[in-house]
């Protein structure tokens, strides 16, 4: 079997062997599941630090608390930086990126090479203090012993956040990509940037509800139960889209019960049907350097690429960015021409799952190869290289996610997604400068808003 490598692979102490998409998955044994909490995180992350002592143990030693961020619950204040007094460790440029190009991605070393005199890369110590709560580490067993993919990785069955803490194969790892412990419910206002060459920006803008049954902290989050979030989304800017509504349903199953999305348009006050919403459309607003299944760096059905664990690597990640998603940054600031403000962003070297996929024969996409680099802590995917029809890089991703006391575990900030050809890029998701940090977990949102009757209603 022929496989692609993206670099040099650090394979570690959980090595696991370059596997195709299995159409079986099977339950990992008693024994094995039982390094969960005790050699391994609670989550399935390899608790000792490297043996370069350069990425540190795990400690978990923060519950529901940043220091430093005297956070008032579901109070939307923004996000505090606790490591604002820290400098990097190292500054990676064009110029010393060979040193350390077994740690980079192939889309950062393009970033690197491309803007020799503008981009860097500051690394700053690594942090590995934030846990999350008992129930998310007793789902996460009950999974290794019992969670099975079926209708060959189309779905899922168990229980709805982290499938597989110790995954055998390509599709068990995306689909812990797909359901990682994240926000039950999420309220937030966010600003879309399309930032040109030239340094001009068209501005969107966007009011969100998301509900995610799959992360209720309360009731048990059962497969059968057949949908694991819903999205319930109002388009602010630009004024010819104002008042636009989105409703969506994600499944646990994508053959038995696809994606549904629904459009509110306040200029025909109707509601309709989107079939097929999703894969790569053109994200709104984002001359084309975004596509729809690109947020949070992939999203919805895995039908149309086939999915390969590559394995583990240590590389330089986004993590622990607080400072990327501060109320006290600005747009002006953050916004600079080609690429965000390299000062503004944070990376750790840390250890990754890297997941290849590849498009299928007779399928089609925009992308025919994607890389994604999932933190072992989280199994958020941080980072994404994205590869044309011809096999060429064109794209790299970027999520800065921070952990947030409301839900006692890690949130999506800004996302940048950066064409290398045009030079253009995309800030999604961004809170700066809303009146409100994101609210979550506060519990008061139910599956009656996110129907097309709701959206009607919401219209008029």
């Amino acid at each position: 079997m022929k496989i692609t490598r993206t670099g040099v692979m650090l394979v570690t102490a959980l090595a696991v062997n370059v596997v195709a998409v299995s159409t079986v998955s099977a339950q990992v044994s008693p024994a094995e599941a039982a390094k969960l909490g005790k050699e391994l995180t609670c989550v399935g992350a390899e608790q000792a630090g490297n043996a370069a002592g350069t990425i540190p143990p795990y400690t978990g030693k923060y519950l529901g608390e940043v220091p430093g961020w005297n956070h008032v619950k579901f109070s939307g204040d923004q996000p505090v930086d606790p490591y604002a007094a820290e400098k990097p460790i190292l500054v990676i440029t064009a110029q010393n990126m060979a040193e350390h190009a077994d740690k980079l991605t192939e889309g950062q070393k393009a970033l690197l090479k491309r803007y020799p005199t503008t981009y860097k890369m500051n690394i700053y110590p690594g942090h590995r203090d934030y846990r999350y709560p008992d129930y998310v580490c007793k789902r996460a067993m009950s999974n290794a012993l019992n969670a099975k993919l079926v209708d060959d990785g189309m779905g899922v069955e168990g229980l709805g956040q982290v499938p597989f803490p110790i995954p055998k194969n390509g599709m068990e790892l995306l689909w812990n990509h797909q359901l990682p412990a994240r926000a039950w419910t999420e309220e937030k206002t966010s600003d879309l940037a399309s930032v040109l060459p030239n340094g001009s920006i068209g501005w969107g803008r966007a009011y969100g509800r998301g509900l995610s049954q799959a992360n209720s902290p309360t009731v048990e989050p059962k497969t059968e139960d057949k949908i694991q979030a819903m999205g319930n989304n109002t388009t602010l800017k630009p004024a010819r889209d104002n008042g636009v509504i989105s409703i969506s349903h994600e499944p646990y199953n994508f053959l038995t019960n696809p994606r549904q999305a629904w459009s509110y348009s306040p200029s025909t006050r109707r509601v309709r049907l989107l079939p097929g919403y999703g894969y790569d459309q053109p994200m709104i607003g984002t001359n084309g350097t975004m596509t729809v299944d690109e947020d949070r760096l992939f999203n919805g059905s895995p039908e149309r690429f086939s999915w390969k664990l590559v394995g583990k690597r240590e590389i330089y990640i986004p993590a622990n960015t607080y400072k990327a998603n501060a109320g006290t940054v600005k747009y002006a600031d953050m916004l600079t021409p080609n690429h965000p403000n390299p000062d503004l962003m944070r990376y750790e070297l840390r250890r990754v799952w890297v997941l290849e996929a590849d498009l299928k024969e007779g399928y089609r996409h925009v992308y025919g190869k994607r890389v994604m680099f999932i933190d072992e802590d989280t199994w958020h995917t941080v980072m994404a290289d994205n590869y044309d029809a011809r096999g060429q890089l064109w794209k790299h991703a970027m999520v800065n996610y921070y952990y947030h006391p409301d839900m006692s575990a890690w949130q999506a900030g800004s996302q940048f997604f950066m064409d290398l050809n045009s030079g253009q890029y995309t800030g999604y998701g961004m809170t700066n400068e809303a009146k409100k940090g994101p609210i979550l977990n506060e519990g008061t949102f139910t599956p009656d808003q996110y129907t097309a009757d709701a959206a009607r209603a919401k219209g008029r």
